[in-house]
């Protein structure tokens, strides 16, 4: 077996002080971010801490993602079902085979810059397009993206207004603080704050939330997976926007700019603790406290009344 871990954490003062650990430090190999590929030599992943953790881990992978075994260390826990009290028995049962997976689907994030640029420029986890006319270059980045895509108004005052069209089509412009485009997994994130639905992540669905609409009737609603979603400013636009990615990767977003939008190919394997719908429920009960209440008391007979 060989471990993988990133060059920064062997890095840590707390580690690289620690008498016991000291030994076996050479035996790792390492990686950084954005600077090394580890696609093709990972077969399982382990993620220790919270629901970023597996969210960071899900970004090192652009295509195909190790089947994921998340341990609750964090604050919130909802998609790090194990407990690492008991992290021994439970990895001899997932080596063993005993375990059931859920897919979480992604998705594919294109960013068209229509900027001009007088030197090529390679992106992190992207690639670039020249257009052939000089020295300028047309950018295209692409993320793999596991919770939502954020487009808001940023630092502006003004309300952020980007038109969103689906498979070529004009379906609304978005007047407000911004917009969220989510997975099924997602839903229960930033989406479900801003007064989205909770979709199970079995379901094949992308969901789209606006952020305080300038409109009572602007409700979110839900599209089929593998529709193309595009956002633009509109021409009407006092300002830019920005948007980010799983909450990385912030960057703004101009006049001809585009972001494009469809169900990734390449889902997060999830271990499940026990199976998919039951490790959902629990998450919800635990970590969100859905339909939590004081229960009624039953009625007295007359008979107890007197």
């Amino acid at each position: 077996m060989i471990v993988y871990v990133e060059r920064k954490v062997l890095e840590d003062p707390t580690i690289a002080g620690d008498d016991a650990f000291r030994p076996i430090m050479s035996k790792f190999c390492t990686f950084s971010e954005d600077l090394d590929d580890i696609s093709n030599y990972v077969d399982f992943i382990i993620c220790l801490g919270g629901d970023g953790t597996l969210l960071y881990a899900s970004s090192l992978f652009q295509e195909s993602v190790p089947p994921v075994m998340a341990f609750h260390l964090g604050s919130l826990g909802f998609l790090t079902p194990f407990n690492f009290d008991t992290y021994q028995s439970q990895l001899n049962q997932i080596i063993e085979g005993n375990v059931s997976i859920v897919l979480r689907s992604r998705l594919r994030v294109r960013v068209q810059k229509d900027g001009r640029e007088k030197k090529a420029k390679v992106e992190e986890n992207g690639v670039i397009l020249t257009n052939g006319e000089g020295d300028g270059v047309r950018k295209a980045v692409q993320y793999q993206v596991l919770n939502e895509v954020v487009v808001d108004r940023g630092p502006s005052s003004y309300l952020s207004n980007v038109d969103l069209f689906l498979d070529g089509h004009l379906i609304t412009t978005v007047q407000g603080d911004g917009v969220i485009v989510s997975t099924p997994t997602g839903s229960t994130a930033y989406a479900v704050a801003a007064g989205a639905s909770m979709i199970h992540p079995n379901v094949p669905a992308i969901m789209i939330t606006p952020i305080c609409p300038h409109s009572l009737s602007f409700r979110p609603i839900v599209v089929p997976a593998g529709v193309e979603l595009k956002i633009m400013l509109s021409s009407e636009a006092r300002n830019t926007a920005w948007v980010s990615f799983d909450g990385r990767k912030r960057q703004e977003i101009c006049h001809g700019d585009s972001i494009t939008i469809t169900t990734s190919c390449f889902p997060v394997p999830s271990i499940c603790f026990r199976d998919p719908v039951s490790d959902w429920f629990e998450s919800l009960a635990q970590c969100l406290h859905w339909n939590v209440r004081k229960k009624q008391h039953q009625l007295a007979s007359e008979e107890e009344e007197f």
